[in-house]
C-alpha cells in the first residue's frame, strides 16, 4: 500500500493543502515554523489515527475551525485504488467531539479493521519520550509493533487486559469485604493464560528488531554497544507458576487494591554498555538510538508484511554528519519503501536533487512542489 497524495483541510497550520508524494522519497524542506512538522504529523494522523506529537487531538484543529481532516489517496498494486479520511472535532452537525474513519467512503469503527492499513514508523522530536518516558510508553510502543508485525496476535494484549481489569474488579470487593477470595484462584489462571501468551508475543518482537537495533546504532555512530532488552515482570515458565506467583502477592496486591504483578509492569529497556541510556545518554545519544530503533523495526516490518513501512523523519538531518546521512538514506532506500523527510535544508539530504525525488518547499502556511 502506497501513499500517492494527502488533502488536509483545518490541521494544524493548515486551512487547506494537497500534495502528491513521490514513490519513494519526498523531502519537505522550509524554515524552521513554517509547518513542515504539521505536515507530516497529518500523514501519521492519517494513516494511523493518532498523533506522534500529542495524545490531545483537540491540538490538531485550526484555530477557530470546528474539525479536522485528513484525506489519504492510496495505491494498493494488488487491488487498485483507495481512499482512508480521518476526521475529528464536530462532524456533520452533531454535538460534542467525534473521530470518523472512512475508508473508500464506508464508515470504519477503527483502523485495526481496515485490511492491509498502511504501515508507518515515524521520527519526530517529540518522540524521545520513548527513551526518556516511563515503562508503560515503550510497552505501548512494543505492542503496536507486534500487532503490526502479527495481526493476528493483535487481540492477545486486549484479552490480557480484559483479564486484569476483572482480577482488579475482584481485589476491589474482597479489600472492601464485599466478596471472598475464593474466585481468584480461577481468575489467577486465566490472568496467567493470556500473560504469558503476551510475554511470548513481546519477547518475539524484542528479538526480532534487537539486532538490527544494535548494528545500526554503531553504524549511525553511537558510541559504545546499544541493546534492546525485554524485561518480563515474571520469569515463569507456565501458568501454573504465574498463578503461584499471582497467589504469593496476594497480600500485597490487597494492600494497593490492584493487580502489581504480570505484564502490565514490564520493561523494555534501553541499554548503551550496560546502562540505561536515558539516564547515561546525552540528548543526542538518544535521538541516534530513536533513530536507529525505526529503522530497525521498519526492516523487520518490511521482512514479516512483505512491503516497507512508510517512514516519516522530522529534523534528523541536522545532527548527521555526511557520512551518516548517506547511510541513511541508503538503509531508506534499501527497504524499498516511502519516505519523507522534513529539513531545513535540502543540501542536508543526499541526493535530494535527483530527477525521481519528489520536493515540497513549505512557507506562508503553503505547501508548493519543487
Amino acid at each position: 500500500m502506497r501513499l500517492r497524495s494527502v488533502e488536509l483541510r483545518d490541521f494544524r497550520s493548515y486551512e487547506t493543502a494537497t500534495v502528491d508524494l513521490g514513490p519513494s522519497l519526498t523531502v519537505v524542506h522550509g524554515p524552521n515554523g513554517a509547518g513542515k512538522s504539521n505536515l507530516l504529523e497529518a500523514i501519521c494522523f492519517g494513516c494511523t489515527t493518532r498523533s506522534p506529537r500529542t495524545r490531545n487531538d483537540r491540538e490538531l484543529i485550526r484555530f477557530g475551525a470546528d474539525a479536522a481532516r485528513v484525506s489519504l489517496s492510496l495505491l494498493d498494486d494488488r487491488d487498485g485504488e483507495h481512499t482512508l479520511t480521518v476526521g475529528f472535532g464536530v462532524m456533520d452537525g452533531d454535538a460534542g467531539l467525534q473521530r470518523r474513519i472512512r475508508f473508500d467512503g464506508a464508515p470504519v469503527e477503527r483502523a485495526s479493521a481496515i485490511p492491509d492499513r498502511p504501515l508507518v514508523v515515524v521520527f519526530v522530536p517529540d518522540r524521545l519520550e520513548l527513551i526518556n518516558g516511563g515503562p508503560a510508553i515503550r510497552r505501548d510502543h512494543l505492542d503496536h509493533l507486534l500487532a503490526a508485525l502479527w495481526p493476528a496476535r493483535a487481540a492477545h494484549r486486549s484479552e490480557y487486559s480484559r483479564a486484569l481489569a476483572q482480577r482488579n474488579a475482584l481485589i476491589a470487593r474482597i479489600r472492601a469485604g464485599s466478596s471472598s477470595d475464593s474466585a481468584l484462584e480461577s481468575w489467577n489462571l486465566e490472568l496467567a493464560r493470556h500473560a504469558l501468551r503476551l510475554c511470548a508475543d513481546r519477547a518475539a518482537a524484542v528479538e526480532a528488531v534487537s539486532a538490527g537495533f544494535t548494528a545500526r546504532c554503531g553504524a549511525l555512530g553511537l558510541a559504545g554497544e546499544a541493546v534492546l532488552e525485554y524485561r518480563p515482570r515474571t520469569r515463569a515458565g507456565t501458568v501454573q507458576e504465574l498463578a503461584e506467583e499471582l497467589r504469593q502477592r496476594l497480600a500485597a496486591d490487597l494492600q494497593r487494591g490492584y493487580s502489581t504483578h504480570g505484564p502490565h509492569r514490564d520493561e523494555i529497556a534501553i541499554l548503551r554498555d550496560g546502562r540505561p541510556l536515558r539516564a547515561y545518554g546525552s540528548q543526542g545519544e538518544r535521538r541516534l538510538a530513536l533513530l536507529a530503533l525505526l529503522l530497525s523495526e521498519r526492516a523487520a516490518l518490511a521482512q514479516a508484511r512483505g512491503c516497507a513501512p512508510l517512514a516519516l523523519l522530522d529534523d534528523v538531518m541536522s545532527e548527521l554528519d555526511e557520512e551518516r546521512r548517506r547511510l541513511l538514506l541508503s538503509d531508506l532506500a534499501a527497504a524499498d519503501g516511502q519516505s519523507v523527510i522534513a529539513t531545513t535544508d535540502l543540501a542536508h539530504v543526499p541526493g535530494a536533487d535527483a530527477e525521481d525525488v519528489r520536493r515540497l518547499r513549505v512557507a506562508g502556511g503553503a505547501i508548493e512542489a519543487r
